[in-house]
């Protein structure tokens, strides 16, 4: 019996090495990756729409509703040296309903005044953003990049059994700027845009937070406000919206 005590307890220590140095490993693995959610509530103070973009009717899409509407966004980024990489996924969706003003064309049909109407607008948005820290020569942590951004759009109006739909799926380049300033020793100031106009149209994201150190250091909770503003014209589609979101959240490192 005492043999078989013995191997019990040595293959009850096997594990625990094992497992000690599997979770060392994983940890060394996951070092240099960081993470970031927010949740916010979302309004639209103004959101025009014209399907196909050159014969469509104009429709503000604010005349069926501002919201608010729940959102959120997750980052996973990866830093080393100067260097970041970094994730993001941020779904946004309006379901709202009202009645229109005049005859409405549509995509092609045309919807009628004074009955209801259901209206979506869904605007996702995924990118990859690369950043480069500048050496730091004042209170300001500095950063520059790119971002490649995929949107997964959709507009829909239905009227009973009535119903058409664009959706839009495209890539757009942005440029990326990121600055960030201690204020005390636990609370700090972060500015995060990604921003980019052209003939054809624009995009801004603009983010500012003030942020408070947890019991972590690695790990943060913050508050602020982001603006989502821009649009694109041309004779498919014609859309310009001004999104604001108070957002609250988390981010730390591994």
């Amino acid at each position: 019996m005492a043999c078989d005590v013995d191997a019990y307890a040595l293959g009850g220590l096997d594990l625990i090495y094992f497992l000690t140095f599997f979770l060392g490993f994983a940890l060394q693995s996951l070092a240099g990756f960081n993470y970031s959610v927010e949740l916010g509530s979302t309004t639209q103070t103004f959101n025009e729409v014209k399907i196909p973009g050159n014969t469509g009717s104009k429709i503000d899409f604010t005349d069926f509703g501002s919201g608010p509407v729940t959102s959120y966004r997750v980052y996973l980024g990866y830093a080393w040296d100067r260097h970041e990489i970094r994730g993001l996924y941020a779904p946004l969706a309006f379901n709202l309903n009202g009645t229109l003003d005049q005859p409405t064309t549509f995509k092609n049909s045309v919807f009628q005044p004074g009955i209801s109407t259901d209206a979506i607008y869904k605007f996702n948005s995924y990118r990859m953003t690369y950043s480069y820290a500048l050496e730091k020569s004042s209170e300001w942590d500095l950063k520059f990049g790119f971002t490649g951004k995929i949107r997964d759009a959709e507009v829909t109006l239905s009227q009973g059994a009535l119903r058409e739909s664009k959706k839009n799926v495209g890539f757009a380049p942005l440029l990326n700027f990121q600055a960030h300033r201690k204020l005390t020793e636990l609370t700090s100031f972060q500015l995060d845009l990604d921003a980019l106009g052209a003939s054809q149209g624009r995009a801004i994201d603009l983010g500012l937070f003030l942020q408070r150190q947890l019991n972590s250091p690695k790990t943060k909770a913050f508050f602020g406000y982001r603006t989502v503003e821009g649009g694109a014209d041309n004779k498919t589609v014609f859309n310009f919206a001004w999104l604001q979101t108070l957002t609250l959240g988390v981010k730390g490192e591994f």
